[in-house]
């Protein structure tokens, strides 16, 4: 506490100190708040607060910056400040603010000023999956659009985090759309698709962000073309139109193949033979066609000596298609009379006269062919009917039948070589040419790897699922045959032992429920095997998205949470935030807190997770509030919930001014005996305050000069409150005594105080005083209270600063003139008769430690 002012202080220094704080206010007053980009290098200059406040400076949070405390200039330190990180919360709403104090002039001043953060293109964006696979069907139409899920995401804010898309290696034929009030991205189908000219589109989508120096990133976009039943079967221009064979040919014999081909895939492509219903009775009884190969056979032995032709009509039907047609005329030669006979000396290995050929064998020599007959034959020779891939060459008389080119089992596995007969009868005339069908098995290698039909799988689960459930099934074949063409399955060694493949059907299941919260996706890699020697394998992969269930309730950070807030805030200001997770995702995952037994004077601002206040607190009416929090989720067929306890401590401001309760009244007095000894206590002075803590500490004071303090007889306990004789009562202090008692808190940093006069009555006669009125205090206000400061940033023009000076001005003025009025006054009381005096002495005892027109504070 001070001491006054000093009489022999100059106004020159009073009206300094008047300026200098009218300064100070001014400067306090001022907004003062900096901005910084994100991710500076150390020691780059941010600010100064010298253009705010006088030196010295010294900055007290010194995490992110440090300061000059000379200049009071401020330099990002080592570490650097990243904003997604220091407000990951705020970083797609709202300014990320780091709040520094500082203590600066000379005075000690603590201020408190805001630094914000400034976003800058630091993120690229990204997408969840590197890979994004759609399915469109051939026969969509130009101008539909399809639904990409998977849209890129950038942790940036404003033009650096808004992203804009573009697709690359579409050729035209593809095309993006993007909802700007929706983050949705369609993928738009521009010309028409025909999945027989391509079936699978590859190409990239580009997310690029709207920064000064814009970052990207890429997915690449596969669309696969499904097929549909848009064509029709038609025959191969190398089919067969006319063919000949020898009148004595055997049963089952292959006339010729027909082949016809669809350009679909599965079972759009699936092709059926048969003859026309309306073929003669004659070709009917001989010829049959193989559905499925388009052979046509003999159906009995030929025992033919005319020539005749056959007309064959063959259908080639396919799914929803009017059948093609192709026309094939077989002519049947007379059986010859004399017949020419072939010796075959074989080379190649043979069963029952049936030759027997690896595939793939390079061209090489099979039999020698020799022909045999009497001697009416002359100029014969051999010939091979048809385009078939083999040849005959002569050597010495004889023929070699060899390969052409290499056998493929795949395309065809049993060959048979016409060989045609030609000769002349002694006579010269022609005989009529023979044929001899050799026949050549070709042996099957693996040669052929297996093949999926799909090379990629999509399917989504729920979470959950019952053990054991079935996935789906892939599917692969192998145009080996035998063992060659048998294929088995198996998983990727890295699989997770959940997931199991029958190896022989394909079936893939899982064996254990699947957890979105633990693995959202499962990449599976499915191997396909055949049995060959060595064996061959493709693969295939498998991408299962787990789909959500609501099936975790809200977790809050922790179950009690406890706040302290003082009991001044006003109406909706923030308590605490609120931390709370739901691990589910969609509106299963989306929470909302609410106060489910609160007396209303709390409430839950969902949007930005924290607890507010709904109306002004008392800390005197109510220090603690006991409430629990509901956090419920969105889940579509339940909803899950769970609580937390919240208890806040409303703290104590100096909102209480002390009440004094004895004594009851300014005009009470008491009756003092002069044979009081000293020390005795004579009355007290008792206070309450309803505040707590420093804000209720009451003393107890007695507003007067030290001169007059010192010769008064009554003492004040500072603490107690107890006034007590400081000496034993002399005849100079009959009389009635005012003591103008200030009675403050010890609250910060402005105490509140009340007054209350205490009027004793030093006389012989103990009989009960009474005053008319209460004493009126004469003395200035300033030295009753405490001086306090006011606001920091309270806002004061210009013009109310030199209103004030005038003001304070002016009373330096009149307190000058009330001094010498004083004194004058004294002069000529010095000059009045001891009679006049002592007459007067009881007059001036009415308020007797009044001097020169003012009181002083003891503080």
């Amino acid at each position: 506490m001070g001491h006054g002012t000093p009489d022999n202080m100059t106004w020159t220094g009073l009206l300094q100190n008047l300026l200098f704080l009218v300064h100070i206010k001014q400067i306090i007053c001022g907004s003062v708040h900096f901005s910084v980009p994100e991710e500076l290098e150390p020691g780059t200059l941010v600010g100064s607060l010298s253009k705010h406040f006088p030196p010295p400076y010294k900055l007290l949070t010194q995490e992110y910056l440090w300061m000059d405390k000379n200049t009071g200039n401020l330099y990002t330190s080592e570490q650097k400040m990243d904003r997604e990180a220091l407000c990951p919360e705020e970083t797609k709403a709202e300014e990320c603010i780091i709040l520094h104090n500082a203590v600066v002039a000379a005075s000690g001043d603590l201020i408190q000023f805001p630094v914000i953060i400034e976003d800058i293109n630091d993120n690229t964006p990204h997408f969840e999956n590197s890979e994004i696979h759609l399915r469109v069907s051939e026969d969509v139409t130009v101008g539909t659009s399809f639904l990409l899920d998977g849209q890129a995401q950038d942790r940036d804010i404003g033009h650096n985090g808004e992203l804009q898309y573009h697709l690359k290696g579409s050729n035209g034929v593809f095309s993006l759309k993007v909802e700007e009030d929706r983050p949705l991205i369609m993928l738009v189908v521009q010309t028409a698709l025909d999945r027989e000219t391509r079936e699978l589109y590859e190409m990239q989508l580009v997310a690029t962000d709207r920064g000064t120096d814009p970052l990207s990133a890429t997915a690449t976009l596969m669309v696969t073309v499904t097929d549909v039943n848009d064509n029709c079967p038609s025959f191969s221009s190398d089919s067969p139109r006319s063919v000949t064979i020898p009148g004595d040919s055997p049963k089952n014999m292959m006339v010729a193949q027909v082949k016809a081909t669809d350009p679909d895939t599965g079972p759009n492509a699936a092709i059926i033979y048969s003859l026309s219903p309306r073929v003669s009775k004659r070709a009917k009884e001989l010829f049959s066609v193989d559905s499925l190969t388009g052979y046509i056979r003999l159906t009995q032995d030929l025992q033919s000596d005319n020539t005749e032709e056959l007309v064959l009509k063959v259908f080639a039907s396919g799914h929803h298609c009017p059948p093609a047609d192709i026309q094939v005329t077989v002519s049947v030669l007379p059986k010859a009379k004399q017949e020419l006979m072939i010796k075959i000396g074989f080379i190649a290995e043979h069963q029952n006269q049936t030759m027997v050929l690896p595939e793939n064998q390079p061209p090489t020599v099979l039999a020698v062919l020799e022909l045999e007959g009497d001697s009416n034959f002359k100029d014969s020779s051999l010939a091979i009917e048809g385009e078939v891939p083999f040849t005959l060459s002569p050597q010495n008389g004889k023929y070699l039948l060899s390969t052409s080119k290499p056998l493929d089992y795949e395309m065809k596995s049993e060959h048979h070589i016409s060989v045609v007969m030609h000769g002349r009868s002694a006579e010269g005339t022609a005989i009529a040419p023979s044929r001899h069908v050799i026949r050549v098995l070709v042996l099957d290698v693996n040669d052929n790897a297996p093949h999926f039909f799909q090379s990629h799988y999509q399917l989504e689960v729920e979470e959950n699922n019952q053990p054991g459930m079935s996935l789906l099934r892939v599917s692969a074949s192998d145009a080996d045959s035998g063992y060659n063409g048998r294929v088995t399955y198996r998983l990727d060694k890295y699989t997770s032992t959940i997931f199991n493949i029958d190896s022989v059907t394909g079936q893939l299941s899982v064996s254990a429920p699947l957890d979105r919260e633990q693995q959202g996706a499962h990449n599976l890699t499915v191997f396909v095997q055949d049995s060959g020697s060595p064996p061959l394998e493709s693969r295939a992969t498998v991408f299962i998205r787990v789909l959500d269930q609501n099936d975790n309730a809200p977790v809050f950070l922790t179950p009690h949470f406890i706040f302290f807030i003082p009991e001044n805030v006003p109406p909706f200001a923030q308590v605490g935030k609120i931390e709370v997770k739901d691990p589910d995702e969609g509106e299963n995952g989306n929470t909302e807190l609410h106060v489910v037994n609160s007396s209303g004077l709390f409430s839950v601002d969902n949007t930005q997770r924290t607890l507010r206040t709904t109306s002004n607190l008392d800390r005197e009416t109510k220090d603690c509030y006991e409430l629990y929090l509901l956090a419920s989720d969105h889940g579509h067929l339940a909803t899950l919930t769970s609580t937390a306890r919240v208890t806040i401590f409303v703290e104590d401001i100096n909102d209480n001014q002390p009440k004094v309760i004895l004594p009851s009244s300014n005009s009470s007095c008491l009756t003092v005996s002069p044979g009081t000894m000293a020390g005795t206590m004579v009355t007290k002075i008792y206070a309450i305050d309803e505040d707590s803590g420093l804000n209720s500490e009451i003393t107890y004071s007695v507003v007067a000069p030290e001169p007059v303090q010192n010769s008064s007889p009554f003492l004040v306990d500072s603490r107690s409150g107890n006034i007590t004789l400081s000496h034993q009562l002399l005849h100079k202090d009959l009389g009635m005594h005012h003591l103008f008692i200030v009675v403050r808190d010890g609250g910060k940093p402005a105490p509140l105080y009340a007054t209350v006069w205490v009027n004793l009555l030093v006389n012989d006669s103990m009989e009960p005083c009474h005053l008319d009125r209460a004493p009126t205090w004469t003395g200035t206000p300033d030295l009753v209270q405490n001086p306090s400061k006011a606001p920091i940033c309270e806002v004061e023009t210009t013009r109310s600063a030199q209103v004030t000076l005038l003001i304070g001005l002016g009373m330096m003025l009149a307190s000058i003139c009330l001094l010498v009025v004083t004194a004058v006054f004294y002069l000529k009381q010095r000059r009045r008769s001891p009679k006049q005096h002592k007459r007067s002495y009881t007059e001036e005892n009415e308020i007797p430690l009044r001097l020169k027109g003012k009181y002083y504070s003891d503080e």
